[in-house]
């Protein structure tokens, strides 16, 4: 009995250790997955760089109660899995519900997010966000539009003094 309670500690340990890192946690209920389907979900997620676990709802549910995460309690009902996301907040919203998309089986539940409790509607809007690289670039792009139009503006005014002078 006393061998049993050390693994279960060992777990939830381990669960705790996994959410303080990650920036991004979601739960979703797998329940009629077929082993090809699961297959193709974790190499997906792997893709992304999220990890992807199974974990006794009461060993989860331990770990984020001491993290101060008491409410996640209340998603994990039913036969869940967890998906962490450590660089990118996002990114296991995303794959999860592109994946969710084409396979009616899987369905997102709720998850922590950077510290914030989200329920299954706030995790299908945060897997609209793109992704960090892509917000960058689109940034990057808005600051370098208007000086495009500034150097070609200087660029005209240049060629037409010279045809002036010529």
């Amino acid at each position: 009995m006393k061998k049993n309670r050390q693994i279960k500690e060992a777990k939830v340990l381990e669960i705790k250790e996994k959410m303080e890192k990650a920036q991004g946690i979601i739960f979703a209920q797998y329940q009629g997955l077929t082993v090809e389907e699961d297959t193709e979900l974790r190499t997906k997620l792997r893709e992304a760089g999220v990890e992807y676990k199974v974990y006794k709802n009461t060993l989860s549910a331990l770990a984020a109660k001491e993290l101060g995460f008491d409410e996640v309690s209340s998603i994990l009902q039913g036969p869940l899995s967890v998906a962490f996301g450590y660089e990118d907040p996002t990114a296991p919203a995303r794959v999860l519900n592109d994946f969710a998309k084409n396979h009616k089986k899987l369905e997102l539940k709720g998850g922590i997010v950077q510290g914030e409790i989200f329920d299954a509607k706030k995790v299908e809007q945060l897997a609209t966000i793109p992704p960090k690289e892509v917000l960058i670039a689109k940034l990057l792009g808005s600051f370098k539009a208007p000086l495009s139009n500034f150097a070609y503006l200087v660029n005209a005014i240049k060629e037409k003094k010279e045809s002036e002078e010529a």
